[in-house]
């Protein structure tokens, strides 16, 4: 008997093939039968008639954070609401495994790393997860039996660095037998299923005590040692940020991304392409490392967003802005200091000069502040000005937009919401997208999802883009855009039967309304441990979300069933070539 049948749906079976009219049963969390509408004899549990319905393959986000939120919230929201059934986490160098049971300081260490660099609320940190593991194995059991979506976990470059070297990985280098020893504790993770290492070298990654991460000070022999390593484990990847990858690559970024691919054998994913037509000059820059990495015998992959993630600022809380050359030191003071130095003219003027100098790189967009839009207010002065543009508020006072800025933000005691507004929503930017897209080596993902909880909600990504395939600019046709939301992301990490609609493989499973299909606005609510903030969007279109055969969502609400696997490498995942 089948577990359940879903009869007439139009089924976009993630490879790219053109749609056709099936029924679809499950059994036993595997896809059982595809069968031409009507035709199933075998009787079922319970049915859904999806007649004008898609089903496709459940997404595969191929970069989040939710290391830690999956503890709290089992569910991975809101990717989950949003059709995503598999999430890959551990990136970009953090993992909260292992730690070294001799220092349990270094747990309140990893806490406030987390918070620092990637955005997370330490209350919800602190409160939210059990810190009960040491090992990589023991994290990975932890959570195994309690996620309602698919996890696989990158083991954290940083992580291994602090358990081997203490405080001293952070401005430190490990002696050959600390290496030998972070390379001994790398092996025991990938046994345990660890997808593979990932780093960062990025300039914008600092620690909770302000000071560059400990994968920042790596030299090019740890690396590619590690790199190495994963050569030794089946169904094993790369992951790796640069101070490149927000602009563009050096010569030494590419050769070391490069290198690393090839001791390992294995493709390295990079995380993100941002796509400007006003940049021309970017976009064959960065696909540079992965047309050297191909006559070396390695794979580089841009992780790329297919949608424009509104991200939301303040003077007063960590965000971006802090990351502008000379700004951070001006951030970071206490808020009536801050507000002081800001009010002062020369400071604002030396704070845009170094804003739009060659050393800000990416950041310089961010210092248009005439095309930020005020968020929510908190004073009386400010009532009514949220929703408006900076230079219509700044030119009805006769002041410059970065002075009106810091006024409106001052009369709220910094805690002003600021919008800016996207530079490059333009259509010659969305055409080189489209031409980009279709690159051997682009792939659509890059959420960033369970991070930066207050500042961006990238999850929503995977309805935002169908809606806009579908109704919208359509750049691309719908089973295309599917392929590339599934299968793709699933070929990359070397998932066993996942990423497609096929019988005998997992029934990972959305089921989503053409005409509906799409992302609400995000909003702030307060639902972390410790009643933390986090930025939410609804999922509009949505009618069912299965994971292993098993519905999760329905109509945009969680079920309460839990039935994710931690996907671990060998047993869940398979050796990707590089050729």
């Amino acid at each position: 008997m089948l577990d359940h049948l879903i009869r007439s749906a139009t089924v976009v079976d993630g490879t790219g093939a053109p749609a056709f009219v099936a029924d679809v049963g499950v059994r036993d969390g595997r896809i059982a039968v595809i069968a031409a509408p009507g035709t199933v004899e075998e009787e079922a549990r319970t049915s859904e008639d999806a007649t004008g319905l898609i089903l496709t393959p459940g997404f595969v986000d191929p970069h989040t954070h939710y290391d830690a939120q999956l503890f709290w919230d089992p569910y991975a929201t809101p990717s989950m609401n949003h059709g995503v059934t598999t999430v890959a986490g551990g990136n970009c160098g953090f993992t909260l495994a292992p730690l070294n049971p001799e220092r349990p300081e270094d747990a309140d260490y990893t806490r406030r790393m987390m918070s620092k660099v990637e955005g997370m609320s330490l209350v919800a940190l602190e409160e939210g997860a059990p810190w009960n593991w040491h090992t990589f194995g023991e994290y990975l059991d932890a959570l195994e039996g309690r996620t309602a979506v698919n996890a696989g976990f990158m083991v954290g470059h940083c992580a291994l660095r602090r358990h081997v070297m203490g405080p001293d990985a952070v401005g430190g280098t490990p002696t050959p037998e600390q290496l030998e020893q972070m390379l001994a504790l790398f092996h025991d993770a990938m046994d345990a299923g660890a997808w593979g290492l990932s780093t960062t070298q990025s300039s914008t990654h600092s620690d909770g005590d302000g000071k560059p991460v400990a994968s920042r000070h790596a030299e090019p022999a740890e690396l590619l040692a590690l790199s190495r390593a994963v050569a030794d484990h089946e169904g094993t990847q790369l992951e790796a940020i640069v101070a490149g990858c927000l602009d563009q690559f050096s010569d030494e970024e590419i050769d070391l991304f490069v290198q690393m691919s090839a001791a390992a054998g294995r493709p390295l994913n990079w995380n993100v392409l941002t796509i400007d037509a006003s940049v021309p000059e970017r976009v064959p820059r960065q696909l540079m490392a992965s047309e050297r990495a191909r006559r070396s015998g390695g794979r580089i992959v841009a992780l790329t967003m297919p949608i424009l993630t509104p991200m939301n600022m303040s003077l007063g809380t960590f965000c971006a802005l802090n990351l502008i050359p000379g700004w951070g030191e001006i951030l970071a003071l206490p808020v009536p200091e801050r507000i002081e130095k800001l009010r002062d003219p020369a400071v604002r003027e030396e704070m845009l000069r170094r804003a739009d100098s060659k050393e800000a790189g990416v950041f310089r967009r961010l210092a248009n502040f005439g095309r930020y839009v005020i968020g929510d207010t908190y004073a009386k002065e400010n009532d009514g000005l949220s929703g408006r543009v900076v230079n219509d508020i700044a030119a009805e006072r006769g002041q410059d937009p970065f002075t009106c800025l810091v006024e409106i933000c001052a009369n709220d005691e910094l805690r002003t919401v600021l919008w800016p507004m996207p530079t490059d929503n333009d259509p010659a930017s969305w055409e080189l997208r489209r031409q980009t897209w279709a690159h051997e080596d682009v792939m659509l993902g890059g959420s960033d999802a369970g991070a930066h909880l207050d500042r961006m909600c990238g999850a929503p990504y995977t309805t935002r883009f169908l809606g806009d395939c579908l109704r919208g600019r359509k750049l691309l046709a719908l089973e295309e855009a599917v392929k590339m939301l599934t299968d793709d992301p699933a070929q990359l990490f070397g998932l066993r039967e996942r990423g497609r609609i096929h019988e005998g493989w997992h029934a990972d499973l959305v089921l989503f309304d053409p005409d509906r299909i799409e992302a609400g606005p995000a909003t702030l609510v307060h639902d972390l441990p410790g009643d933390s903030p986090r930025l939410d969007a609804r999922a509009i279109g949505i009618v069912s979300v299965r994971v292993n055969g098993v519905e999760t969502i329905r109509e945009d609400r969680v079920t309460g069933a839990v039935p994710g696997t931690i996907l671990r490498s060998g047993r869940d995942t398979k050796t990707v070539s590089t050729r």
